[in-house]
């Protein structure tokens, strides 16, 4: 994949003022609506930023705490350098297939004035829908490596607005659990928030935080101090003082503040993968994102009387030939009766002292089923828990591709901290060579590393779909907080696909042929809101074929040249529109509450498009799987008028009609 740089434009302003005298520096958005300003107080940098004048972030310290003293006090700021970046890049797997990356950058060297006169750079850039900003170590005579103990990195909010946040007990997480919308005054000090985290401040300005590029360092959190929030590094697990060990040069990940006063824009912006590396791969051409199957969710059903259950053959035959009749890209072998497909001596899925990830449980021929499925044109995948692979990781890749595997789900890491960090992209850098792709599953969010390693398909970081297996605490009133908090850090798996909805009251607990309590059309309509480039079909196949809306899923693709967000509010309703090719695919959820909507179709290109149109039926709330089906030809002056009932949604299909007039 090549990346091109059609214009590195540079510009220095201030170059004649001597380094002593600098005391502030600020930097703008192309369209000037954005700005961050950096000024110094006592010799110790503060910083604000302002969206269309308005300030979001004040006066806030910066300060990082090291092993050799804390760099925050005694500083001067040298020469500062503007530049104006402007890329165009493609992505191999994303919401966009193309993306213009345009922003202004501000490099603010900072400098200490006392002994041991460390250098760091502060590096910030302006976007139109957002700020970025990072640490730079460079390369300096008297400092050559560092033992972080924290970043005190803050954002200081002026005022009360509203957060939408996922608060966590430690470090040590799935990343799973209910997002909690509340006043900002009202945050409890000390408590532990996951990113991103969306603030809402008056006249309708929304702000996320959240971080890019996170490699060879720790994940961030957020954490209210003496009123201040403030970001909290993951720990190391064997000396929890130290956060971060590196060699300079290094660069922290980016802090990011996505910021806009359209919500929607929010949702559609690439920056996350605007301030990653390009493509680290030369050869991308076997990376194919597919829809799957993952029998664990529905028990692994097969027929009763034909096949015997199990880890053997048939039941994976039975699978394959389901995704070879309708179209499903991939088929993924996990599990039968709680027991892995490979070799484990240890309980509920964590590794024993005798687990390898390289021998299938006896019976179990991996190459002929992976034969069988290239026979029938479905890629093969597995499961695997990443302590049990890591330790044969260059085995067990070698030994997966020669079977025929396309790629896994690396499940339970349960942390972020620079280790995890590190493994996790070892992972993606010795997948791809043997071209396999990876799901991470009990992870933390992404950061837009798809870009550099497109071969990273989706992650978890969030509660999904899986749990309905087990609580009764899922719903639609969840999933309509994903667009806004944790889908705006990237892709999510999130176990898609039940087709056996039952009201709530109905709703039971059942591990084998799970039920779900949102509507069918609410269900399909989660192929598009959320961003994952590995679609999932949870259930079995006879829940499936011969189902209303089950065309749908034959037809959703899993990545996308374009991403538009016609219609949102936050925990409400939103409406995401996403094309690929000529086509467009619509997705609406609605949380627990029945409405009426009217979607326009402005986001078309010229020309007529066929319309096939599922809603919710008239009686969806005592049977959720109804749904009406209609089709007609519509063109970008239209709009749709769509009923969503409780727990609801609604999906279009787009199809370009060829050689139309209008």
């Amino acid at each position: 994949m090549k990346n091109i740089f059609y214009s590195i434009l540079f510009f220095v302003l201030g170059t004649t003022v001597s380094s002593a005298a600098v005391r502030d520096a600020r930097v703008s958005s192309p369209n000037g609506e954005l700005t961050f300003v950096i000024h110094m107080e006592n010799a110790s940098p503060f910083y604000q930023v302002m969206f269309k004048k308005q300030t979001l972030i004040a006066h806030s310290p910066l300060s990082l705490d090291f092993e050799n003293g804390c760099f925050g006090k005694n500083l001067k700021i040298n020469k500062v350098t503007r530049k104006k970046l402007e890329e165009e890049y493609d992505l191999v797997v994303g919401k966009a297939s193309h993306v213009h990356s345009l922003c202004n950058e501000l490099v603010v060297p900072l400098e200490e004035t006392v002994n041991p006169f460390r250098k760091i750079n502060l590096v910030v850039r302006a976007f139109d829908d957002g700020i970025a900003f990072r640490y730079d170590f460079p390369e300096q005579k008297n400092w050559t490596s560092f033992v972080m103990y924290e970043e005190n990195t803050t954002f200081n909010m002026p005022d009360n607005p509203q957060a939408l946040a996922l608060f966590l007990p430690s470090f040590t997480s799935s990343h799973e659990g209910f997002y909690t919308d509340i006043p900002y005054h009202e945050i409890q000090e000390k408590k532990l928030m996951d990113m991103p985290v969306l603030f809402r401040f008056p006249e309708n300005i929304f702000m996320a935080i959240t971080e890019a590029a996170v490699r060879d360092y720790a994940g961030m959190y957020l954490m209210k101090k003496d009123g201040v929030l403030t970001g909290k590094l993951s720990p190391r697990l064997d000396r929890p003082q130290i956060c971060v060990e590196a060699s300079i040069p290094h660069t922290s990940p980016w802090r990011v503040l996505m910021i806009s006063d359209r919500i929607g824009a929010l949702i559609e912006s690439n920056l996350l993968t605007n301030l990653n590396e390009p493509c680290a791969l030369e050869d991308v051409s076997w990376i194919k994102p597919v829809t799957t199957t993952f029998p664990w969710w529905n028990g692994t059903v097969i027929p009763d009387i034909t096949i015997i259950p199990g880890n053997n053959f048939e039941t994976n035959k039975y699978y394959i030939d389901f995704c070879a009749r309708n179209g499903i890209g991939a088929h993924s072998v996990v599990e039968y009766g709680q027991h892995e497909w490979y070799q484990n001596d240890g309980f509920n899925f964590m590794p024993g002292p005798h687990a390898d990830v390289t021998k299938p449980l006896a019976g179990l021929d991996m190459k002929a089923i992976c034969d069988y499925g290239k026979s029938k044109g479905v890629d093969i995948r597995v499961w695997v828990h990443w302590a049990a692979l890591y330790p044969k990781l260059d085995e067990a890749f070698a030994l997966f591709e020669q079977w025929g595997l396309t790629g896994m789900m690396v499940d339970f890491m349960d942390r972020d901290d620079q280790q995890m960090i590190q493994i996790q992209e070892e992972i993606l850098q010795k997948a791809a060579k043997h071209h396999l792709h990876i799901q991470f599953h009990g992870s933390s969010k992404p950061s837009g590393l798809h870009r550099t390693y497109p071969n990273e398909f989706t992650r978890e970081g969030t509660l999904n779909y899986e749990c309905y297996k087990w609580s009764k605490d899922i719903s639609a009133d969840h999933d309509i907080s994903m667009p806004f908090t944790r889908l705006l850090a990237g892709a999510a798996d999130y176990h898609l696909g039940g087709f056996r909805a039952v009201p709530k009251a109905d709703f039971k607990i059942q591990h084998r042929c799970p039920l779900v309590t949102s509507t069918r059309c609410h269900m399909l309509a989660m192929y598009v809101v959320l961003e994952s480039y590995l679609g999932m079909v949870c259930d079995y196949p006879a829940a499936y074929e011969g189902q209303p809306g089950f065309e749908f899923l034959q037809q959703v693709p899993t990545v996308w040249d374009e991403t538009k967000v016609p219609d949102a509010e936050v925990n409400q309703y939103i409406t995401v529109a996403r094309r690929h090719g000529e086509d467009w695919y619509v997705g609406t959820i609605t949380n627990h509450t029945a409405r009426e909507m009217s979607i326009p179709l402005n986001f078309l290109g010229k020309g007529t498009y066929q319309l096939d149109l599922y809603t919710d039926a008239k009686d969806a709330n005592t049977d959720p799987n109804h749904l009406t089906k209609v089709t007609k030809v519509v063109t970008a002056k239209d709009k749709v008028e769509i009923a969503l009932a409780s727990d609801g949604g609604a999906v279009m299909r787009l199809k370009k009609l060829k050689d139309s007039s209008r």
